[in-house]
């Protein structure tokens, strides 16, 4: 008897009972409590500082957005509100959102000034500017210097291992990982390059922990290298690049930020926030091979 091809063989099982494809897992949701700090310009976004959502994430302030814009109407700054968050492996988002009133708010502020960073006296960086050089150790435990991907196509992009929300450090982890794979696969790839994921937390990111990340993720070393070092140094690069972050009790809040260098060691193009996709950034690579 012939043995059936792949394909074939996928067309038969999928007419048996009982060879379906696995369901994906369930959303998680959780009920929260937080204040709105502000409702951002694109009608779908807010800014709340929530309370600590247990056995998930401390207590913080960060953006979730909405399916249903509709929920963020009447809501202000300083309003206190109950809302569901849903969080699936790829994505999270909120909905549900109920003013509430007599409710304190959730006590995510220190009571003491957050611990200051000291960072170098250096100049914003933007879109044709040179990267400046600094060193790091990568998930390998080897000395790293941004200068020595000089005449690759570089990408870099921030992130820390412990956080949860997969809109966040997950999905840039995940859309590295397609970048990745992607430009593996094309006959033709912007050549050399390098991806690099910065981690501003250094504490508990340390080389070890970094590459058992970097293994869950399917990286490859020669390609994409997970990085730590010293604060002044993530701090000093995150400041230039418009990499905010801040501590907040257990938790660190960001934004996020992307960054493509040319061969020639300038920067080519910053992608604010998550809404790339992969695509996207293997055509920002291609441009700056070109540049």
């Amino acid at each position: 008897m012939r043995k059936l091809s792949p394909l074939c063989a996928f067309l038969a099982c999928s007419l048996l009972p009982g060879c379906d494809k696995p369901a994906p897992p369930a959303p998680q949701t959780f009920i929260v409590n937080g204040v709105v700090k502000e409702l951002e310009q694109d009608g779908k976004t807010v800014l709340i500082r929530h309370e600590a959502i247990s056995n998930y994430m401390p207590a913080m302030t960060m953006p979730f957005e909405v399916r249903d814009t509709n929920q963020l109407r009447g809501l202000k700054s300083g309003d206190t509100i109950t809302f569901q968050m849903v969080v699936t492996p790829t994505d999270g988002w909120i909905d549900k959102i109920t003013k509430i009133a007599g409710l304190p708010a959730p006590a995510s502020e220190p009571a003491a000034p957050p611990p200051i960073h000291w960072t170098r006296a250096l100049e914003p960086l933007d879109e044709g500017d040179r990267l400046p050089d600094f060193q790091f150790t990568n998930e390998l435990g080897q000395a790293v210097r941004l200068s020595q991907f000089r005449g690759q196509v570089l990408v870099l992009t921030f992130f820390f291992t412990s956080c949860p929300f997969p809109d966040f450090c997950p999905r840039m982890t995940s859309n590295f990982a397609e970048v990745e794979k992607k430009l593996a696969q094309m006959p033709e790839t912007p050549a050399p390059w390098h991806l690099l994921s910065i981690s501003f937390d250094p504490a508990t990111d340390t080389p070890l922990r970094l590459a058992a990340y970097a293994r869950a993720a399917g990286y490859d070393p020669r390609r994409w290298s997970f990085l730590t070092g010293q604060e002044t140094n993530i701090s000093g690069l995150a400041d230039q690049l418009g990499e905010n972050y801040w501590h907040e009790g257990a938790g660190i809040g960001h934004n996020l930020r992307t960054v493509v260098v040319d061969p020639k060691g300038r920067i080519r193009k910053i992608l604010p926030g998550n809404k790339w996709t992969s695509d996207q950034l293997i055509q920002e690579m291609i441009q700056a091979a070109r540049s």
